[in-house]
């Protein structure tokens, strides 16, 4: 299926091994501050949530809480079914998930009020075709969020850094590309918080490879790294 949908990339970390990805999730942004802010610019209380490239499902239930219905599009298979057994286990009627990509979204013409993307297809500058589809599911006054690293500061740009730049990006290529495309930007400080340090070193292994983890984790004690974002945002 995944080659019959337009778009489509391959995300080694959670189609590697989710059970690890859930936790890097559990770990990410615990005080909530990515939600809170996108709160404040577009809430969607009784609106309808487009959640682009859903993986297993996580961020649906949050959605779930105040939206009017949830709509979470995945073109991996395996990740879509965890998904779905995710809102079943929930009994979560206003949630639907479906297959899919950010180039074919299988939802009628300005349908959707919210949608949020997190570190999904939307990786400067090949995502033109994803920004045409926003255009047309999003509602006239509806908002995207691009959610993704912010490159420039914190122990995790850090760490970033030192992989080779075609698999991180550029964050002046990166951010000016949003720029041109009419999306604002607001940096958010959090963190990755774990419950363990055998959990922190496993997310970071799957994240960056037995090599380089071995060295990122001999100079990094604690349960949390310091880790900023950028939401990139704009009202279509």
């Amino acid at each position: 299926m995944l080659d019959e949908l337009p778009g489509v990339h391959a995300a080694p970390n959670i189609q590697t091994d989710p059970e690890v990805y859930e936790l890097e999730n559990q770990a990410v942004d615990p005080e909530g501050l990515i939600e809170g802010a996108m709160w404040a610019i577009a809430p969607w209380q009784d609106r309808v949530v487009l959640d682009l490239g859903c993986g297993t499902g996580f961020h649906l239930p949050r959605f779930a809480e105040r939206a009017r219905h949830v709509f979470g599009v995945e073109p991996h298979g395996p990740s879509r079914l965890r998904a779905m057994g995710r809102i079943a286990a929930l009994g979560l009627e206003q949630t639907s998930v479906l297959t899919g990509s950010a180039e074919y979204v299988p939802l009628r013409d300005h349908s959707v009020d919210v949608c949020h993307a997190r570190f999904a297809y939307f990786f400067p500058p090949n995502c033109a075709p994803g920004l045409s589809e926003l255009a047309r599911v999003l509602r006239p006054g509806g908002t995207a969020f691009i959610i993704d690293n912010d490159l420039r500061v914190g122990t995790f740009a850090a760490w970033l850094g030192r992989l080779p730049e075609e698999h991180v990006g550029n964050p002046a290529v990166v951010e000016a590309f949003w720029a041109d495309h009419g999306f604002a930007c607001q940096r958010i400080a959090s963190e990755w918080r774990f419950a363990s340090r055998a959990d922190l070193e496993a997310v970071v292994r799957l994240e960056f490879g037995e090599a380089l983890s071995a060295e990122l984790l001999a100079d990094h004690s604690g349960l949390s790294v310091d880790y900023h974002y950028c939401l990139y945002y704009r009202q279509f």
